[in-house]
């Protein structure tokens, strides 16, 4: 009963940490963490990727260039049947006479059945482990990359790989045992990892759930041991200005099945006496820590990293950079005009300036970054916002009606909660009826601002209030903390808006851009999952989000730009009000040598002019079993891996959009050529996520092809909802008998999904 409800939870686990259309691929590699999680310029590096499916490697791709890789090793757990017979062969060498090798032998097989009991309950999606070696390039660019790996069953989610410049040390996980006579389990211990290394550096490593130790007497079951911690030793010297900067959470930003959906990492420097200098668990609203100190004396000090909630797992990987690293804390202003010249104030550690001059060669809207470097180090990068709307600066003092900053809009405001308990004022002449947008941006240019906003008429009466607004755009943020407000003016008037911070925090790094003006319609689009394996001939569901922005609803027309031949998107369109579709892409007959990067763009009518939009590839990722986000990718990757199962392509037979009628049968006929293996058999169909009220009644062969029934129930269906049914194909087989085995079932095949059937419900 146990093992069922392992089997059970490790399932249920895996469900969660996918999505819906990385389920739809389930046999496609996963991955889960890579260790390291990157290299330095110029290195060639073992890489262990860990997670499911990743047998047979037969590629290795890294975005931006200059990095090479391949699969030089595969390793799976033990499974029962195996350790049971390492049990064994221990026991009959416990019988003989110990030399050299038998003592070597039973070392092994002790060490193989510790690592057993402790990750027989690792989720299967965190299990298999394919072994990387990874060469950058001298010139590799620094920064963040995407890795994936390719099987013969297609290719990986993606993840995230770090080219640095600084000097690499990765922790060296090791397993010790001794040979004892009598019983099964090994005695084994798993030594505290110390290692020196020199600044400045970069160090990975990873933090290990604690190994199984043997049953004590008088308690039952199996001991554990928390999660470990890892500690580096180096020299610094009296003056230094150390930085430690960890990377956790940024290396995996949401775990499906932890609570918190992260691993929260924790550090702190010790001098060469044990004595805990600085502790840090997290960094302003980000959950990786930055510890900043500086160094009293001449001595030999060590940092020490851990969970802080003392938990360990497979995937808990880490990359901390340390030395005098340029580090920039906060800048003023947050943002500049679109095209113009603009100067920016830098705070923070060891920076080469105090000041940049940022924003003449931005011809676009939108979000850049700005570093400095110092003595070949790069700093962290941080966010700068680019816009049309006129500029101007908070002028103090502003903090209450009577003495408000008078603006006219429309206009961006830059300023700052320059201490606690501050409210910025802005007075505005509005018309009766205007439509007016005050949008806060703080918390999404890496202010740690939580702000509210008030709109109040001239007596000091409340028109709207708002704390917090949430922008699906924001993959990263699990706190919405920038504030909107969208209000009808209901006189010609002044009107008050007030800025302040719920929290009731300020200070000189409480920076925000504030835009008050009528609303300006537009989108943005979301692609999920970031890659696409396909058979070919088959079609495979995505999911499109439209990011709506200031009271945009149209409907949003999506099309395939620059892809292959041989491409079709069937469903490509974003209904008026909604903010999702799932649609499908229909791959070739023949496989392609390469996978490529699909191109999606959409475009609308939005105030008299068409606005095209390109789909920006993301992965639907849960947090802490509850919450779902989208969190971006670099590439779109589609590879059409093998011949389809199918002789030819399936097609939809019924003149689109579908009428779906209220309390009616809806007959759909399809064509689905014979499967090209014989062997397969009955072909069934399954609507995939349908809208509510519709269900798949039956399917039954025509002349043509097949006729799918669809029941919908009247009380159920939304008039007017328009949308695509995606239907999954199915068919049995029987497969062949096991020796020594009774004969199997029948078992359910998935041959792939048929194009996407356009619909509109109606109620007569």
């Amino acid at each position: 009963m146990r093992q069922n409800r392992i089997r059970i939870t490790s399932l249920l686990l895996l469900l969660l940490a996918l999505s819906p259309a990385a389920r739809a691929q389930q046999n496609a590699p996963h991955l889960a963490y890579l260790l390291p999680a990157g290299g330095r310029q110029g290195m060639t590096l073992e890489v262990k990727a860990g997670g499911q499916f990743l047998a047979n490697v037969t590629g290795v791709y890294v975005s931006g260039g200059g990095i090479q890789g391949a699969a030089i090793e595969y390793a799976r757990p033990l499974n029962g049947m195996q350790a049971r017979q390492l049990r064994e062969r221990l026991q009959e060498l416990q019988k003989q006479p110990i030399d050299a090798a038998v003592r070597q032998e039973m070392l092994d097989i002790r060490t193989k059945l510790v690592v057993f009991n402790s990750t027989r309950n690792v989720s299967p999606v965190l299990a298999e482990t394919a072994t990387l070696r990874i060469t950058i390039s001298p010139d590799a660019e620094p920064g963040r990359r995407e890795l994936r790996l390719g099987t013969p069953q297609g290719w990986s989610n993606p993840f995230m790989f770090c080219v640095g410049r600084l000097t690499e040390f990765t922790e060296k996980e090791s397993i010790e045992a001794s040979p004892q006579r009598g019983g099964n389990l090994p005695q084994i211990s798993q030594p505290p990892t110390v290692m020196d290394i020199t600044l400045p550096a970069t160090v990975n490593g990873r933090i290990k759930p604690g190994l199984a130790r043997p049953q004590v007497p008088g308690n039952p079951g199996r001991q554990f041991t928390p999660g470990d911690a890892d500690r580096y030793r180096f020299h610094a010297r009296q003056g230094q200005q150390l930085v430690v900067i960890v990377s956790a959470r940024e290396l995996i930003p949401y775990l499906a099945d932890a609570v918190p959906g992260w691993f929260q990492a924790a550090v702190s420097l010790y001098d060469s006496k044990g004595k805990e200098l600085a502790y840090d668990d997290d960094y302003r609203f980000h959950p990786d820590p930055v510890l900043y100190y500086r160094i009293a004396a001449d001595d030999e000090y060590s940092i020490e990293v851990k969970d802080a909630l003392y938990r360990g797992r497979e995937d808990f990987v880490y990359r901390i950079t340390l030395g005098e690293l340029p580090f920039i804390t906060s800048i003023f202003p947050l943002g500049g005009r679109t095209g113009a010249r603009a100067s920016v104030a830098l705070t923070g550690w060891n920076l080469p300036v105090n000041s940049v001059t940022v924003g003449s060669g931005e011809k676009e809207n939108g979000t850049h970054s700005i570093s400095v470097r110092k003595d070949g180090m790069s700093s962290n990068s941080v966010p700068f916002a680019a816009d049309t709307t006129p500029e101007t600066l908070e002028k103090e003092p502003n903090d209450a009606p009577k003495n408000a900053q008078r603006v006219r809009l429309p206009v961006t405001v830059n300023g700052r909660i320059d201490r606690p308990g501050d409210w910025d004022v802005f007075r505005f002449e509005g018309r009766g009826g205007e439509q007016v947008i005050a949008e806060v941006y703080a918390r999404r240019l890496d202010s740690p601002l939580d702000s509210v906003l008030r709109l109040t008429d001239s007596s000091g009466r409340q028109l709207a209030l708002n704390d917090d607004h949430e922008d699906k755009g924001s993959g990263l943020d699990t706190h919405h903390a920038d504030s909107l407000i969208s209000a009808a003016l209901p006189a010609k008037a002044t009107y008050y808006l007030h800025v302040g911070d719920a929290q009731q925090s300020g200070g000189a790094e409480f920076g925000y851009r504030l835009r008050i003006g009528p609303p300006r319609p537009d989108f943005e689009l979301r692609a999920v999952p970031s890659g696409i394996n396909l058979a070919g001939g088959m079609s495979a569901p995505i999911t499109i989000y439209a990011l709506r922005k200031d009271g945009f609803s149209g409907e949003i027309a999506l099309a395939l730009k620059d892809a292959p031949p041989g491409f079709a998107l069937a469903g490509g369109l974003i209904p008026e009000g909604q903010d999702r579709v799932r649609l499908t892409l229909t791959a070739p007959q023949q496989p392609l040598k390469e996978p490529f990067d699909l191109i999606l763009e959409g475009h609308a009518l939005v105030g008299g002019r068409v606005v095209r939009r390109i789909a920006v590839p993301a992965e639907d990722m849960m947090q802490a079993f509850a919450y779902r986000h989208l969190v971006p990718a670099v590439d779109l990757r589609v590879a059409v891996v093998r011949r389809g199962p199918l002789r030819a392509p399936a097609s939809i037979l019924t003149p689109q959009p579908v009428k779906i009628s209220a309390g009616e049968t809806t007959r759909i006929r399809v064509r689905v050529p014979a499967p090209a293996n014989a062997a397969l058999a009955n072909i069934r169909f399954e609507l995939s996520e349908p809208p509510e009220g519709v269900s798949l009644r039956e399917a039954t062969p025509v002349q043509e092809g097949m006729e799918l029934a669809l029941e919908c129930d009247a009380a159920k269906i939304r008039n007017g909802l328009k949308g695509n049914l995606i239907v999954n194909i199915l068919a049995e087989r029987t497969p062949p008998p096991a020796q020594g085995r009774p004969q199997a079932g029948r078992q359910r095949i998935s041959l792939g999904t048929l194009p996407a059937v356009p619909f509109e419900m109606v109620k007569h």
